[in-house]
């Protein structure tokens, strides 16, 4: 998302210059929601005016779209890949099965099993 789709998602809720004018939150504040979570997401009920809270189906439905939408999963297949990676260097390194040592005394005088 580009600085140029920030500005007129500003532009559709001029609510959100209240916010700032009143310093509850900043522009770059607004900008990081933005970029993290779209323009369609609830994070916006709380600073756009006049926004209903219940959802319609409809809009729901778009919402989850949206969302679905936004997920890398290279990204997501890049960490689960590397989290296997650590669970199997974890088990490799007997961290997964350890058992205590346990210590058998010798007998005196008897150094090499005479």
């Amino acid at each position: 998302m580009s600085k140029e789709t920030f500005k007129s998602f500003v532009k559709n809720n001029p609510s959100l210059i209240d916010f700032v004018n009143s310093k509850e939150k900043t522009w770059q504040e607004f900008y990081e929601m933005y970029e993290l979570y779209g323009a369609n997401a609830k994070v916006w009920d709380n600073y756009i005016k006049g926004s209903n809270n219940s959802l319609k189906p409809e809009q729901a439905v778009k919402e989850l779209v949206n969302m679905i939408k936004g997920i890398d999963l290279e990204t997501v297949q890049k960490g689960i890949t590397n989290v296997q990676k650590t669970i199997s260097l974890v088990q490799d390194l007997g961290f997964g099965s350890m058992k205590p040592n346990i210590y058998e005394k010798r007998p005196n005088f008897e150094h090499f099993n005479d």
